[in-house]
């Protein structure tokens, strides 16, 4: 690459950094669904023409935003993993939920564009897949050293749910037990509804001690997956 052509680049991701803060402040002040293209240009000096040449439609620079947020989460839960990689996994697995709850508190209004309310008309692509796997995948990983370490006490599960049982374990984690995976899909799912009960005030004035409240919880999530205590 020339001298040139390096300047052009940076001077590109200068400016594609610059529009992407510019939209998360959009997103603190007015939310996504008024997140605007022609908005984030005036805030920034720029002509609406000459953004468009790096977010071609709103729905682009959602995408780059959510991709974004995903990935600050996922490295959060990622960094939080290693640095509890000499922990048994259950106290590994409080500790990835504890990075969890933590990024939501600390990036409240992108915590809400990845797992609030839907915004109206977009839909989100499949290259936000891969990042927003990220999380899944630390918690996945945790259960299964488990599995290949010390075992698994996973709650047995009813007849009539053996069958998606089997195919979320297929899909998930084939090595896996199937009362594991079904376990995890529902750990997930409770794991982020904690933190967005926290986030958008579902607990005031119910729970005080949030901090407690979350280990407890995140405690019970690891003995639903068959963690248990070393």
């Amino acid at each position: 690459m020339s001298t040139a052509q390096g300047a052009r680049a940076r001077a590109r991701q200068e400016v594609t950094a610059a529009i992407k803060e510019a939209a998360r402040g959009q997103l603190a002040a007015e939310g996504a669904a008024k997140l605007s293209l022609r908005a984030v240009a005036r805030e920034l000096g720029m002509v609406s023409s000459a953004l468009y040449r790096y977010f071609p439609s709103r729905d682009d620079l959602l995408t780059a935003l959510i991709i974004d947020a995903y990935d600050s989460l996922g490295e959060a839960a990622e960094r939080a993993r290693d640095a509890a990689s000499d922990a048994p996994p259950q106290a590994r697995w409080i500790t990835v939920c504890e990075a969890v709850r933590g990024w939501g508190l600390a990036h409240p209004h992108e915590y809400a564009l990845i797992y609030g309310s839907p915004v109206p008309g977009y839909s989100a692509p499949q290259t936000t897949v891969r990042a927003a796997s990220r999380v899944g995948l630390v918690l996945i990983g945790v259960v299964r050293d488990a599995h290949q370490g010390p075992g698994l006490a996973p709650l047995p599960l009813p007849a009539e749910l053996r069958p998606e049982a089997a195919r979320l374990a297929a899909d998930l984690a084939p090595d896996l037990p199937a009362e594991a995976a079904t376990a995890l899909v529902a750990a997930w799912a409770q794991l982020f509804g904690l933190v967005g009960f926290e986030l958008f005030g579902q607990f005031n004035r119910v729970v005080e001690d949030r901090e407690t409240f979350f280990r407890h919880a995140a405690d019970r999530l690891a003995a639903g997956v068959g963690l248990t205590r070393s």
